[in-house]
């Protein structure tokens, strides 16, 4: 790891891309628009980049189209595309610390947590789905003698992925990856909160080997950018991580034009329940990183914590204790465990929302309601609030920050209603030492993914996905490609 004098050192020779990437060459947007990229951590203005808008989307869903019916990639042989992106890990892994220093400075991620995991999960999700690419069978169903029916996938053709900017370069790693691999043209338009480590991917993209019109990066804002994404009559597939409302948006507006297929990884709430026979401590630590890691920017952050009441009291003095470590400092520090929020209007909601406990009734442990002094940054400690209830504003709503709600039960059948009493179903953890309990409670947990006595472990080979409000579909593993490829079948007949 680099010392902090180091990256200080390193961040003064990085080159901030400035437009968008449309056609394999960086362009300004047609309006001549732009929008800052502002550090969270100084309030600085980092550079200007490209606001496009349904104009620069016409351009690049025009020059995608073409890429995909020239076959220039789509058509290419599997183990040809295998190489191009097995390539195109290698320049990430050359450009590691380049691309870690450009999350940390746009998004305000620890440094240590841009190098030990989003940078590690960016490369593997490259390297893993290009050794896919050709080990994808068709099939031959079982048909009579007289006929050959013939089952392949196929490409879908142009693929537009609106990413969130939480996780700026992962995230996008999982929808790109698998869209590229399976032969498509993909149009990502990254959030615009943090879009500067997109656009040197797609940099890197083109110098891998990946043909022009393959991958475009589209800066801009959602309600302009992400709306006509959406909306393009000839896009074929959406892919979306972010709010549930924004999700329910552009389920509408797929309806409103061609039906494209709409994939969805929405918002979460994620339940935590600690049981009485749990290793406390092990709990205890983790809760604290499962809601506080990345400023409780998470979106399987577990922020609803259930814990047996018999043991309540000595769980919560862990778990403070475990809390503290968690201090807000300079992100390029190796040392800080938690950065800044993304911007002030995080920061406001954060506010809002412990405002809200409070007055519901809930009794602050650590931490309490962020202020800010304008340049300084986005900063706000780490908050526990006891004396949670389902019932209460901050239980129910998603906020995206670190706040933690501490809740009881008495029983396990209350705890799994406690759990599933959510509009949302992402991610969830369990700790007890019982293994009859551990897979009796798991199977009934409503949610896309359970973890037991651990949270957020995972890697490429295993699908990222939730049920209800949460979304469909799956990020990562070989379900991924499901949401990239059509199953088509040709009938021969024989006689």
């Amino acid at each position: 790891m680099k010392s902090y004098q180091e990256w200080e050192a390193l961040r003064s020779e990085l080159r901030f891309r400035e437009g968008a990437f449309i056609n394999g060459e960086f362009v300004p947007a047609i309006s001549g628009e732009t929008f800052p990229s502002v550090n969270p951590a100084t309030e600085e203005v980092l550079v200007n980049v490209a606001s496009c808008d349904t104009a620069d989307i016409d351009v690049a869903v025009s020059h995608a189209r073409a890429a995909f019916q020239s076959g220039v990639w789509s058509q290419m042989a599997p183990r040809a595309r295998k190489k191009v992106l097995l390539r195109l890990a290698q320049l990430l892994d050359q450009h590691r610390d380049e691309l870690a220093l450009l999350d940390t400075l746009e998004m305000g991620k620890s440094i240590s947590e841009m190098v030990a995991i989003d940078i590690p999960d960016t490369i593997d999700c490259f390297e893993w789905t290009a050794e896919c690419i050709d080990k994808v069978y068709g099939e031959i169903a079982p048909t009579g003698v007289d006929t050959l029916a013939l089952i392949s996938h196929e490409p879908c053709g142009v693929v537009g992925c609106i990413t969130p900017w939480n996780y700026p370069l992962m995230m996008a790693a999982w929808k790109v990856a698998p869209a590229l691999a399976a032969g498509n043209s993909v149009i990502l338009k990254p959030s615009e909160k943090s879009v500067l480590s997109l656009l040197r991917l797609a940099e890197l993209a083109k110098e891998a080997g990946i043909p022009d019109g393959v991958f475009n990066v589209v800066t801009g804002y959602g309600h302009t950018a992400g709306k006509a994404l959406a909306l393009h009559q000839d896009v074929d597939v959406l892919a979306f991580t972010g709010s549930t409302r924004v999700a329910g948006m552009l389920m509408g507006y797929a309806g409103e034009s061609n039906m494209k297929r709409v994939w969805l990884e929405a918002g979460g709430k994620s339940p935590n329940l600690v049981f009485a026979d749990a290793d406390l401590d092990k709990a205890a630590q983790t809760a604290a990183v499962a809601i506080f890691g990345n400023q409780g920017e998470v979106c399987i952050a577990c922020s609803r914590l259930y814990v047996d009441a018999s043991v309540k009291d000595e769980f919560v003095e862990k778990l403070v204790a475990a809390a503290k470590r968690f201090q807000p400092g300079d992100p390029l520090n190796p040392a800080t465990t938690m950065g800044p929020l993304v911007d002030k209007a995080q920061l406001d909601t954060v506010a809002r929302y412990v405002n809200s406990a409070i007055e519901e009734g809930g009794r602050v442990l650590l931490g309490g309601v962020p202020e800010h002094q304008t340049g300084e940054g986005f900063f706000v400690e780490p908050t526990i609030i006891d004396n949670a209830h389902n019932g209460m504003t901050f239980v129910k709503e998603e906020i995206f920050g670190p706040v933690l709600a501490v809740c009881t039960f008495e029983t396990e059948e209350e705890a799994i209603r406690l759990a599933n009493d959510s509009q949302y179903g992402l991610g969830s953890a369990l700790w007890t030492e019982s293994l009859s309990r551990a897979h009796r409670v798991s199977r009934q947990i409503q949610a896309g993914m359970v973890w037991v006595n651990t949270w957020g472990e995972g890697d490429t080979t295993v699908p990222f996905g939730g049920v209800k409000a949460s979304g469909n579909g799956r990020d990562k593993s070989l379900h991924a490609f499901e949401k990239y490829t059509d199953v088509k079948n040709v009938m021969i007949r024989l006689s």
